[in-house]
């Protein structure tokens, strides 16, 4: 009664959830974890969560395997506050999410399950990769300029096209910039086209380095 309560439940959320029990194997999993790992829950319940998830952090260091560091804070009742991994689905398709976990304990039995809720965050992932490389493009250009040398000039930017650029440089992609500024998608583009067209540059991340070198934002 209590892990079908717990399942009912869970497939209510939009997030990807599953429960496993304290030996990491797994007895919950909901659609939205069939959707984003592409395996049926037939395919999954009973199994290892390591061996289906594969989790794994930025430095590729296996956070999923037998020896479970999460699963053991959990027994020793530590806090463990939200976290980013690598995951990689059925097709073999490496993507990343953000996990937060939620301890479920049958109050009859006392038998524990430990619900995983993940979310794809590979888009924010590739926005800060992206600044990330905008700002080592940036720091060479700077690196690469001398102070006798003088920049050509451009035309001033405006204050909207000041927060925009840095806006981007934070990483930003261009839906969290429109809502941010509290604009259109349509003028957030004449903006970046105006932008290039006074730095001289191409697209986005010239602009953004551009700018960098010249100090502007």
């Amino acid at each position: 009664m209590f892990e079908r309560q717990l399942a009912k439940l869970l497939e209510g959320t939009t997030d990807a959830a599953f429960a496993v029990d304290l030996l990491g194997d797994i007895q919950i999993w909901n659609k939205a974890a069939e959707r984003l790992f592409g395996y049926a829950v037939q395919e999954v319940v009973g199994k290892s969560c390591a061996e289906i998830v594969h989790g794994s952090l930025v430095t590729d260091r296996s956070v999923c395997r037998e020896a479970c560091d999460v699963l053991e804070c959990v027994r020793k009742g530590r806090e463990i506050s939200n976290f980013d991994m690598k995951v990689k689905t059925c097709a073999g398709q490496s993507i990343w999410v953000n996990v937060s976990l939620l301890s479920a304990v049958n109050e009859r039995t006392r038998r524990q399950l430990v619900v995983h809720f993940m979310r794809d965050i590979s888009e924010r992932k590739k926005a800060e990769e992206l600044a990330g490389k905008m700002l080592k493009i940036a720091r060479e250009l700077v690196n690469g300029t001398h102070e006798s040398e003088a920049l050509p000039p451009v035309s001033p930017l405006t204050a909207q096209e000041t927060n925009i650029l840095r806006l981007l440089a934070a990483g930003k992609n261009t839906n969290q910039v429109t809502a941010e500024l509290q604009i259109s998608l349509p003028t957030l583009r004449n903006h970046i086209s105006h932008i290039n067209k006074k730095l001289r540059t191409k697209n986005r991340l010239e602009s953004v380095a551009e700018a960098l070198k010249r100090r502007l934002i």
